[in-house]
């Protein structure tokens, strides 16, 4: 079977808000078939950084996430802002959460976090050499902790399911990997 783009009929806007937009398209499958209520989140692209300190342990943030209900143990990361490339972003982010600059930065992973709902990107990132030069500059709606852990502590909060994130799991698992390439 050969898999087909949908075509779009048309779109309309529903929510257009600074962290979300949400329209809703009529498009046409394979076939003929005419869904005319697909609903799209349309997010800003994110970035998630696997980033490890001059000692070599790895930087989380603890956090509140409202819409699950949770306190979750991530990495650090967030949204691109703007015209923001995506290394810039991930420095910026992490700069801002933990208050850590770094050696190295490397992009390990592209990823569509929701594909069959939302259009934005997430960039995985690897950054080495850590070292904090500045307090937190968080965002008036971010209260978070951070803490660091060994590689091999991480390894093991994922396999105890301690950390929910698919995006954040998703990052540690090209994190690591990379990391191990790099025989840390």
């Amino acid at each position: 079977m050969i898999i087909e783009k949908w075509q779009k009929i048309a779109s309309k806007y529903l929510v257009r808000e600074k962290w979300a937009t949400l329209r809703v398209d009529e498009v046409e499958l394979p076939g003929g078939i005419v869904k005319d209520d697909y609903f799209v989140l349309e997010y800003p692209n994110w970035a998630a950084a696997v980033a490890l300190t001059e000692e070599g342990k790895v930087i989380m943030v603890r956090q509140y996430r409202h819409a699950a209900d949770i306190i979750s143990l991530e990495v650090p990361g967030g949204v691109i802002d703007g015209d923001e490339g995506p290394e810039a972003g991930v420095k910026r982010e992490l700069l801002e959460e933990t208050g850590y600059t770094f050696k190295t930065c490397k992009l390990v992973a592209e990823l569509y976090p929701n594909p069959a709902t939302s259009n934005n990107k997430t960039f995985t990132y690897v950054l080495t050499g850590g070292v904090k030069t500045h307090e937190q500059h968080l965002d008036e709606h971010e209260i978070l902790n951070v803490e660091e852990y060994s590689i091999d502590e991480v390894k093991q909060l994922l396999k105890e399911n301690q950390i929910a994130q698919c995006i954040h799991v998703s990052a540690l698992h090209y994190g690591l990997a990379e990391l191990e390439k790099m025989g840390l």
